[in-house]
């Protein structure tokens, strides 16, 4: 039978395929084996996050979604964050209902757009835990949208499409790797009514996001080197640029600042990374492979805050990104891979923040550089 999801499911198919054909080659800088079977991972990591966010995705009955697991990472994920995502629309206002669960910072953005997923939307609204009443159990109550309020609410402006929570933990465990960390969290429409049951039209718009989605970071991304870089984004290996807040960039938050560059490190050979933790609220650096997800942290040392950090008083540490541990604490595992990318991140920051310096030495003479 001809139905509007069964052409859905086709182009979707057709999605897969293309990304199979020309994301997964020479065109975006994929050679080798490795190559092909990193991306044919982070593909199946996208389709996973597409079905279980954005299939069945109505903001007239809106769901919390953890974005990002050990098992599913998309989008620069961080072994330090839980991240939810919800659907909104400016018809209608939302009544939330979490919990802190001792996070050391806690926000909530407002995405624009309906392509959920693209670099391109805007952060056109936020609201961190400095504006939020919070119970002596770490519970909170706020209002999106409908009628402005003094405490506790967060507008929905024409052309809302999302909502992102963050809760950063800066513990010596990764938060993301340990379930009892992850918080509770609710949405619902204030005066909603419950929604009609799947249709056609529903089922194959559903498949369209997630195709879109997809799409959105294969065949129609090209690779960071092509982009145009922002400030805070260096294209020089082992080059640290100066952190820089992220303007509306998508999916970043506004209260941050950060700092990215790939790195390049041999087999006989460690980079040695000289930096000082600035006064803020949260701040990590953690390492990503070339499709922005981070490395394994539910079995490797690949990110440190400032509880996993062995700093002088003043905040200054030498880190050290090499494929085999050097013994010398603060070690970044790169799980043996040649190149990849370090992220820095510093939530509420005050004041300027020092760049952090690389230096590229022997391991065998990594002693004479610590």
């Amino acid at each position: 039978m001809d139905t509007e999801s069964r052409r859905a499911l086709g182009e979707l198919i057709e999605v897969l395929q293309e990304a199979d054909e020309r994301w997964v080659s020479p065109e975006w800088n994929l050679h080798t084996t490795d190559d092909a079977v990193e991306a044919h991972r982070a593909l199946m990591h996208y389709l996973q996050w597409g079905l279980v966010g954005l299939f069945e995705r109505d903001p007239a009955a809106p769901r919390f979604r953890r974005i990002v697991a050990p098992e599913r990472k998309v989008l620069g994920d961080n072994p330090d964050a839980i991240y939810f995502d919800a659907p909104v629309s400016a018809d209608h206002a939302y009544r939330i209902r979490g919990e802190t669960k001792g996070a050391a910072y806690v926000s909530i953005t407002v995405e624009s757009g309906a392509a959920w997923g693209s670099m391109d939307n805007q952060v056109v609204g936020v609201i961190n835990d400095t504006s939020l009443d919070v119970d002596a159990a770490g519970r909170f109550e706020i209002t999106l949208g409908g009628e402005h309020r003094e405490r506790n609410w967060l507008a929905l402006p024409p052309g809302a499409g999302s909502i992102s929570t963050r809760h950063y933990f800066e513990d010596p465990r990764y938060a993301a790797a340990d379930p009892a960390r992850v918080p509770t969290m609710g949405i619902e429409v204030i005066g909603g009514a419950p929604p009609p049951r799947p249709s056609d039209a529903t089922v194959s718009a559903g498949i369209r996001r997630v195709a879109a989605f997809v799409r959105e970071l294969t065949v129609d991304r090209p690779p960071i080197a092509q982009g145009e870089p922002r400030s805070w984004i260096s294209l020089v290996p082992n080059e640290f640029p100066t952190p820089g807040e992220p303007g509306d960039l998508g999916l970043a938050a506004l209260d941050a600042a950060y700092a990215m560059a790939p790195f390049v490190v041999g087999p006989d050979e460690a980079l040695v990374i000289r930096a000082r933790w600035p006064r803020c609220r949260y701040a990590n650096v953690c390492l990503w492979n070339r499709h922005l997800q981070t490395l394994d942290y539910t079995t490797r040392s690949i990110s440190l805050n400032r509880a996993q950090t062995v700093a002088d008083a003043d905040g200054r540490f030498t880190a050290v990104i090499s494929h085999t541990d050097p013994g010398t604490g603060n070690w970044l595992d790169t799980e043996g891979r040649p190149f990849g990318i370090a992220f820095w991140r510093f939530m509420l920051p005050e004041g300027d923040i020092d760049t952090p310096e690389a230096q590229l030495v022997p391991l065998e003479d990594l002693p004479t550089h610590l």
